[in-house]
């Protein structure tokens, strides 16, 4: 039973929201910029215009190409946290994604490396309505 459980039953719970929750390592780590207290270090996005004929989803990957390992896949209308953008991809949590610091995108102080799940790279052409 415990095998059946963790082959079959645990996998499954790592959907949440319709996204996947990855739990593997990233390959580029994701950072949460300075802030000066006055503005957000983080924003929201959307992931919108991907086409309902073709194959549905956005890859999530490891790091910023499509060169890097698939983690999981997000739909039109996830809504993501974008942390940082880099040469036309976006570090992004996922929804249901739980990020290990407190006061993510509401803190002052230097750059930092964001840890969790649910982090992963995105592609920046399928994700708008971006809000600060």
């Amino acid at each position: 039973m415990m095998r059946f459980y963790s082959l079959v039953l645990a996998p499954l719970a790592l959907v949440i929201s319709g996204a996947v929750v990855m739990a593997q390592q990233l390959d580029v780590p994701i950072h949460e910029y300075e802030s000066d207290g006055q503005a957000a270090n983080c924003s929201q996005g959307t992931v919108m215009g991907l086409k309902t004929d073709g194959d549905g989803f956005l890859a999530v990957r490891s790091g910023p190409g499509s060169n890097y390992r698939k983690l999981g896949e997000v739909h039109n209308g996830d809504r993501l946290t974008i942390f940082e953008g880099r040469d036309g991809w976006y570090g992004i949590a996922v929804p249901g994604g739980q990020i290990d610091q407190a006061d993510v995108c509401q803190r002052v102080g230097p750059r930092r490396q964001i840890s969790g799940r649910g982090l992963g790279w995105v592609h920046g052409n399928w994700v708008g309505n971006i809000i600060p």
